[in-house]
């Protein structure tokens, strides 16, 4: 018996990294998964994005766990698709009980020369993205008059450290700041409907997002942004699976009355 046993989770960003992780987790809980991933590259993001390939083996490890998976490549900017994605994904496994909106973008490295177009893809994808996901599902459980949502933000949604003032970094704080004002409106709207609405700050974590060669080059460039960075605990990154199992933890019936609430996982970092 699991702790998500019957239940449904719609998660974005699933192809790999932190989408994956959550998607097997929440299976190894009993729960099936409607998962959703972009698929492609975005031009200003400096690293690949998810492939078919990926999201391929996201079905194929939750598979293994015995749990069913729908998987869809669709772009959370876009709230048609999805719309499409949750109807779908219903249609085969039932209705949705927990949302995490957690595909998200990082763009860094700018020269500088283009001060717009960074900064709307970023919104777009972990802003609006959110918003997209978020409403794209929440029909199903006010339907219900139960259910759990997680908004995927970043340590740096808490402070501002880090920054280096180019409009892809820019954007990102923005928008995971903005995150947490989405949760706590939504914890309002949604709580007398028994739903429950938190944000979850993770610190660096061991994806692709950060382990790249143009990170790598900044952080070797730059020194003094691996100080702004640094944590309390003396790790350099947490794991996906560590927020996989905070994420596990507040969805579930153990934290049934946890609903408004930034919860950092991040060795430490909003402490400093």
């Amino acid at each position: 018996m699991g702790k998500l046993d019957g239940k449904v989770a719609f998660i974005t960003g699933a192809a790999r990294g932190q989408g994956r992780s959550h998607a097997i987790r929440l299976a190894q809980e009993g729960a099936d998964i409607i998962a959703v991933d972009l698929c492609a590259d975005i031009a200003t993001v400096p690293y690949p994005l998810g492939t078919p390939e990926e999201l391929a083996e996201t079905v194929k490890q939750v598979e293994a766990l015995d749990r069913r998976i729908i998987a869809t490549k669709a772009d959370v900017r876009d709230l048609a698709a999805m719309r499409t994605a949750v109807e779908e994904g219903e249609a085969q496994l039932g209705k949705i009980n927990i949302v995490l909106a957690n595909a998200g973008i990082s763009v860094f490295g700018e020269d500088g020369s283009d001060i717009e177009t960074p900064w709307n893809d970023v919104i777009g994808v972990n802003l609006t993205g959110v918003y997209n996901t978020v409403m794209a599902a929440v029909p199903s459980l006010i339907a219900a008059s139960a259910g759990s949502i997680v908004l995927t933000s970043s340590s740096q949604g808490l402070k501002g450290t880090g920054g280096v003032g180019a409009p892809g970094n820019t954007g990102y704080v923005a928008a995971k700041h903005a995150l947490v004002g989405l949760m706590r409106t939504w914890a309002n709207w949604l709580g007398p409907h028994n739903i429950r609405v938190n944000t979850i700050h993770p610190t660096g974590v061991n994806t692709p997002m950060i382990r790249n060669k143009l990170m790598e080059e900044i952080f070797e460039a730059f020194p003094e942004a691996i100080e702004a960075t640094r944590n309390l605990i003396p790790v350099p990154w947490v794991e996906p699976e560590d927020i996989s199992n905070a994420i596990a933890f507040l969805v579930s019936d153990e934290g049934r009355y946890i609903t408004g609430v930034a919860l950092p996982v991040d060795a430490g970092f909003a402490a400093r």
